[in-house]
């Protein structure tokens, strides 16, 4: 009878079993490679039910998306009358007295011995907003005319200022020091005047809490001190309140928390990353000192596993801080650095917008394909392995049972 042709290519030729020697020692080997089989099949597994998180770089294509800021904030040691918050990006266009859109001002009152005592929400009743249409507000023909203390021109009654709020943006205009509006008799009679000195003597803080949205632009958002104006390009301050008391305020602060996109879906971020100014307390105790933070901010997005539930759009930052005395001069810390002179007592935010974006896909660690081949790699290099061992066992033991017959 011919032999099959399929015989000569048989890559798994057998032996017969009479050919075929068991041994104690196989069985025990045999025993450990099922167990090693197993645990390994058992880790294949939980690589491919695992769940990991693959990031990929890619260019942003929502660069025209609004970006929105949440920040809470606190300054011990100067009463939010004194203070402002701008944001100016690359572009020239700036976002003045954002205290007033979209943030809320606390005042902290403090006890007997300066420690924080309650939170206050300041009322806009002792708000003055400098950056009013001066014409509109103070048309002339009003009766009784108020002065506007040479600041706007009176001779023929074009202007009245019958109102602090419009004495202190005519001020602003002219870039004059308006310090609390002593004297002015506007000021003194709707007790602006003296709500502040309270404050001051007081020894108030305040606390900015709020979000607001801005261009995909780089920029700066700042806290300082004053009525905020632009004079011949530059962004300034009125800063002769801040001056006039020469032993109070200072721009000491506690960030309770900055962030940036929606805090809804921020949550899905638990990475320290996502939030590195958290909690960060600056306290050096100098009047004459700005304290600046670079932001590098890149958006985020999420993609969950489940189809079924949406991405999420974040966005992370990274953060260097800085500061230095306005006097300039040398650093007392490192003798070799020399400060700047010039400048504004404050805290800036300087944001950085990258053009890039992460997306952080969720998927499983392995393909079925891949855990069908770990499964078959595993077992197989098990029972090569444990051939070897055990063919050494038998020729080990071979060995010495011929010794012993000697």
């Amino acid at each position: 009878m011919p032999r099959p042709k399929l015989l000569s290519i048989d890559a798994f030729a057998k032996t017969v079993e009479d050919a075929r020697i068991r041994t104690t020692s196989g069985g025990i080997i045999t025993l450990i490679c099922v167990i090693l089989v197993l645990v390994l099949i058992n880790n294949e597994y939980a690589d491919y039910t695992t769940v990991i998180t693959r990031p990929d770089l890619v260019v942003d294509r929502d660069i025209n998306r609004k970006l929105k800021i949440n920040l809470d904030i606190s300054f011990p040691n100067i009463p939010c009358d004194l203070l402002s918050l701008d944001i100016t990006d690359q572009t020239g266009d700036s976002s003045l007295d954002l205290l007033q859109q979209g943030f809320q001002k606390f005042r902290l009152t403090k006890d007997g011995e300066g420690n924080i005592k309650d939170e206050i929400k300041d009322s806009d009743s002792n708000f003055v907003n400098v950056h009013l249409d001066v014409d509109e507000l103070a048309k002339g023909g009003q009766q009784p005319c108020g002065s506007c203390h040479g600041a706007l021109p009176q001779d023929n009654n074009e202007y009245c200022c019958n109102s602090c709020e419009v004495v202190k943006a005519a001020y602003a205009l002219k870039q004059w020091a308006f310090y609390d509006g002593e004297n002015i008799e506007q000021c003194e009679k709707e007790g602006y005047v003296q709500r502040l000195k309270d404050r001051i003597n007081g020894n108030e803080g305040c606390r900015v809490k709020g979000s607001t949205e801005i261009r995909r632009v780089s920029g700066v958002m700042d806290f300082g001190p004053g009525t905020s104006f632009y004079s011949q390009r530059r962004h300034v301050h009125d800063m002769s309140l801040y001056d006039k008391y020469p032993d109070k305020f200072n721009f000491d602060h506690f960030v309770h928390h900055l962030s940036f996109g929606d805090e809804e879906q921020a949550h899905h971020f638990v990475d320290e990353s996502t939030h590195p100014l958290d909690d960060v307390e600056f306290i050096v105790g100098e009047k004459h000192r700005m304290a600046a933070y670079y932001l590098k901010v890149i958006s985020t997005r999420k993609e969950f596993i489940d189809p079924e539930e949406p991405a999420v759009e974040t966005n992370q930052f990274s953060a260097v801080t800085h500061s230095r005395p306005i006097r300039g001069g040398r650093d007392q810390d490192h003798q070799h650095t020399m400060h700047a002179l010039g400048g504004t007592p404050g805290v800036f935010f300087n944001f950085d917008i990258s053009p890039l974006k992460i997306i952080n896909r969720e998927q499983y660690a392995k393909t079925w394909s891949g855990f069908v081949l770990g499964v078959i790699s595993s077992i197989a290099g098990v029972l090569i392995v444990g051939s070897l061992v055990d063919r050494s066992v038998f020729a080990a033991e071979k060995a010495i049972r011929g010794k012993k017959n000697l």
